[in-house]
């Protein structure tokens, strides 16, 4: 019996070529912006408590950096991932982030302009013939100012190599490890440390001058993650909120080769207006795989694990974290190895390796970055530019 052709060819047309933009059809709302310091789990006060905020910086709530990524209606994915690959699936694999100033406050109106870059074909050990493919997403406010901008890759690759990962007689790692109560209450000492390191430096400036390489950022722990977990963050993406988004016309996954299973109707702007269940993409669709066991094990997954596009927010919230409200992560590079699954924790640690001035004049230090579960499998690494103030 012939494989199935892993024909990538039909991205060709779209690559260079602006897409239909995503656009929220209300201006954002602080609780937009605490919604997703929550359910990132960031425990900034910058971006939940107004009083707090008030004193700062900015003199109001500001959303963290990581937000721009709600201003889109497929977390990023949308430009990576255009062009029929027949009978495939899709994972998340990594984001590049530019960040030009512009904060988002309550009340701004964003827009993402989104345009195709480019795609290799590799062969991997997960799925043999897959395609690596990337997109851009330019977020500009109502003022027309580039806030940032954004490069996702997707991974796109046969159903038929997923399956074959996916039988119960050979699959590990179906159920979630245990863990006992003494242990659930270290978890909670370790990732309040993280916390207790934000309250310290409150308000104040993490100089360039007082950091050297070699330095270890403290470590930031998530977990154990549950579906109930990974349920609060999927809902703090705006685009997930029916009649939230002026939805795209120009999508159809079906036609974008997805299988029936994991095809249907996510973000279907004529079926939100019919039963918008079919379209939000907890229940039913592409990113179903993420909540239920069943589908995840569909797609080659062992049981429901996270979304990407929160690993590339839970990068930027500790470099941004760590750097303070007078420091900017200035530019980000991320790969996904492997996704946080349900009972894991994720541990993330960071290293400065290089201090120097970029440039433009600003004061920068670059770490190094990686998120490990307990077992300290590699889940993604990252290296990034964060500019400090100067003493």
């Amino acid at each position: 019996m012939s494989k199935p052709i892993f024909d990538c060819s039909d991205i060709d047309q779209y690559l260079g070529k602006p897409m239909q933009p995503a656009r929220m059809r209300e201006p954002i709302h602080n609780n937009d912006i605490r919604r997703w310091a929550q359910g990132m789990h960031y425990a900034n006060r910058l971006h939940y408590d107004a009083d707090y905020a008030a004193e700062g910086r900015w003199g109001k709530l500001v959303a963290p950096q990581s937000f721009a990524v709600t201003m889109d209606d497929g977390h990023g994915a949308g430009p990576a991932c255009v062009g029929a690959i027949p009978n495939s699936h899709l994972l998340f694999g990594g984001d590049e982030w530019w960040f030009y100033g512009p904060r988002i406050v309550g009340g701004d109106v964003v827009h993402n302009e989104r345009i195709p870059f480019d795609y290799v074909v590799k062969d991997t050990k997960f799925a043999g013939p897959t395609c690596f493919q990337r997109g851009d997403n330019n977020y500009y406010n109502q003022n027309g100012e580039l806030i940032s901008k954004q490069r996702s890759t997707a991974i796109r690759y046969l159903a038929e190599a997923g399956r074959e990962k996916t039988s119960d007689e050979t699959m590990e790692g179906t159920e979630d490890p245990e863990w006992s109560d003494t242990e659930l209450k270290e978890l909670e000492e370790r990732k309040f440390q993280w916390i207790q390191m934000i309250h310290d430096l409150e308000h104040g400036k993490r100089y360039w001058d007082d950091v050297n390489v070699g330095d270890a950022l403290p470590e930031r722990v998530f977990g154990p993650h549950s579906i109930a977990s990974f349920t609060t963050e999927w809902r703090a993406y705006l685009f997930t909120i029916w009649g939230g988004t002026h939805r795209r016309t120009d999508l159809d996954l079906a036609a974008l080769g997805f299988v029936d299973e994991m095809a249907g109707h996510e973000n279907d702007p004529v079926m939100e207006r019919i039963n918008p269940e079919f379209t939000d993409g907890a229940y039913f669709g592409p990113s179903r795989g993420h909540l239920f066991p069943r589908w995840a094990r569909f797609i080659g997954m062992p049981r429901a694990y996270g979304y990407g596009a929160s690993m590339g927010a839970w990068i930027l919230d500790y470099l941004a974290g760590w750097a303070g409200e007078w420091g900017m992560v200035v530019h980000s590079v991320a790969s996904y190895r492997g996704p946080a699954f349900t009972g894991d924790i994720t541990v993330m640690t960071g290293t400065i390796v290089d201090k120097f001035v970029d440039e433009e004049g600003r004061e920068v230090v670059q770490i190094d970055c990686k998120m490990a579960n307990q077992l300290g499998t590699i889940l993604a690494t990252a290296k990034a530019e964060v500019a400090l103030p100067k003493k």
